[in-house]
């Protein structure tokens, strides 16, 4: 399956504004692209790529003053497989967890693992542990929040989302992930594409999305409490300790975005190629 990727945004500066920008699809999935996701703007400003701290791309630039568009886009070539869902799959014990784990522990600034802890352990604490202790916090997340686009808010922690019952797929991702940090399985916050494709109509358009990888059995896991079912062409992009690690852009200045594009939707099949004698 080839699946179309890209977004493109524009935004109005009234000042020269350094960014960040983090849209490249993830080194792991490198390999399945069909042509290379440049990241371009317009006007043309020169960038400059490096790796964070995680190992995720991204690219530093200058904006200048005045409409300025960002945009990248690329084919990913698929499996056209539904998410893998494991059958089980054991808790690690803290002491015998992979250092490069132990990060993802640890309260971060979405994630108040502090005061979430009673709670966590109050709700999920007796349940038996692995695989399904982690589905059973998927779900209570699932149920408890309302998605809405309407209620994004960017200060929104995984506390506000537990009182207030209401975000959007960040938030879910947020609440689950503390759940599991609570209970001391490592647990990170990932974004990227997730397309519809396969769905029955009608349905949304694919976007960009949250979901979490947790650490169990001696590898990481996708989870995604916001949809809690599978989904075909999940493509990631990055990932972090919660949503400040891996932002989409990150402005050093006042500024206004004015429009946003994403697809990510099955592109044709390539015409079949006859060699050539």
């Amino acid at each position: 399956m080839r699946i179309l990727v890209g977004c493109e945004m524009t935004y109005e500066f009234e000042q020269i504004t350094p960014m960040i920008a983090m849209l490249n699809v993830h080194s792991s999935r490198v390999s399945d692209l069909e042509r290379p996701d440049y990241l371009t703007t317009s006007p043309a400003v020169p960038i400059q790529g490096y790796r964070d701290s995680f190992g995720n791309w991204c690219s530093r630039f200058t904006a200048p003053v005045g409409r300025f568009t960002l945009k990248t886009d690329t084919v990913v070539r698929d499996d056209g497989q539904w998410d893998a869902v494991a059958k089980a799959a054991d808790e690690v014990s803290p002491a015998l967890l992979p250092a490069e784990t132990l990060l993802f522990l640890l309260g971060s600034r979405y994630c108040e693992t502090d005061r979430l802890s009673d709670i966590a352990w109050d709700l999920f604490g007796a349940l038996p542990p692995g695989l399904s202790r982690v589905q059973a916090i998927c779900e209570f997340v699932h149920n408890h929040i309302t998605f809405g686009y309407a209620h994004s808010r960017p200060t929104r922690s995984a506390m506000d989302a537990y009182e207030e019952k209401i975000g959007v797929c960040r938030d879910f991702a947020h609440l689950a992930l503390t759940f599991c940090r609570c209970l001391n399985i490592p647990a990170r916050y990932c974004t990227g594409y997730v397309s519809d494709i396969g769905l029955p109509l009608p349905h949304a358009p694919g976007d960009f999305a949250a979901w979490i990888e947790v650490f169990l059995g001696g590898r990481w896991h996708m989870f995604d409490p916001r949809n809690n079912d599978p989904r075909i062409g999940r493509i990631l992009i990055a990932y972090g300790r919660d949503a400040a690690d891996v932002p989409l852009t990150l402005t050093f200045g006042p500024n206004q975005l004015i429009e946003f594009k994403v697809v990510t939707e099955e592109a044709p099949d390539l015409p079949f190629a006859h060699p050539i004698h």
